[in-house]
């Protein structure tokens, strides 16, 4: 029998993931992933990708045997998947891709892995929440925050017929919400310096502030909420828990 070759490389040869976003100069994908190949003396290597259209992921095809996706892609790869999970589906956006032998790409969110993960240890089905940004990251957290029946405020640049805008969070809707969620870009590495414009002043010890972003640890908007008393949760643990969830995907020998 003859094997294509798409199949025998797929077979045979060491293993090679990625991430694909742009820009990608603030990810430690890589030095994760490359740390934990080393560590378990798995034959595979993870590279990072800043590609500038999404088209230029068709370049990767036949290259890599899953990768990650970030900003700005979650959405925009899900036309290009042959299949996509019932979750990643559900949340519309997709942050893993596994590639089978015959080159097709299938789509899934373990970024709700990991934002389940973070808010686990805190008491927070029925209350308030706010989620600021609209993109593919925010809409995993609005999917986990549902699950725990929340009632969210939805916040955006621009007001629109299902979020606010950053001129239209009041005080007092800052004030009622518990827990407050940075789902933007907004302080990750290397603008430090930013944070999202919200009234700060209404943030106090009753609230729980989680920015997904995980570099760095502690961004301006932690810092801001825990100088007002509130508690403060970073990215890392969401970051740690939905690698570990891809690599679960990846290595697992699934029939698609």
């Amino acid at each position: 029998m003859v094997v294509p070759y798409r199949t025998f490389f797929y077979l045979c040869a060491m293993k090679e993931y990625g991430l694909i976003g742009y820009p990608l100069g603030h990810s430690a994908s890589a030095a994760y992933f490359t740390e934990k190949f080393t560590t378990k003396g798995i034959d595979a290597q993870y590279t990072l990708y800043p590609i500038e259209s999404i088209e230029q992921v068709e370049n990767l095809r036949n290259r890599l045997s899953g990768f990650n996706v970030t900003i700005p892609y979650k959405r925009a790869i899900i036309p290009y998947l042959a299949t996509v999970s019932a979750e990643a589906a559900a949340v519309g956006a997709v942050n893993c891709v596994k590639i089978d032998a015959e080159g097709r790409m299938h789509g899934y969110n373990t970024d709700v892995v990991g934002i389940r993960a973070t808010l686990a240890p805190y008491d927070l089905r029925g209350q308030r929440a706010i989620v600021l940004g609209t993109g593919g990251a925010a809409a995993a957290v609005l999917h986990v925050l549902r699950e725990l029946d929340m009632e969210i405020t939805l916040v955006s640049r621009k007001a629109t017929a299902e979020a606010i805008s950053y001129e239209q969070l009041t005080e007092e809707v800052v004030a009622r919400a518990t827990l407050i969620v940075n789902a933007t870009p907004v302080g990750m590495y290397p603008h430090t310096d930013a944070s999202p414009q919200i009234p700060y002043g209404a943030i106090g010890q009753k609230h729980i502030l989680f920015d997904l972003i995980y570099n760095p640890a502690k961004t301006l908007f932690l810092e801001r909420g825990a100088q007002r008393g509130a508690t403060v949760v970073g990215g890392g643990e969401m970051f740690t828990a939905q690698a570990e969830a891809s690599w679960e995907i990846w290595s697992a020998t699934d029939e698609f």
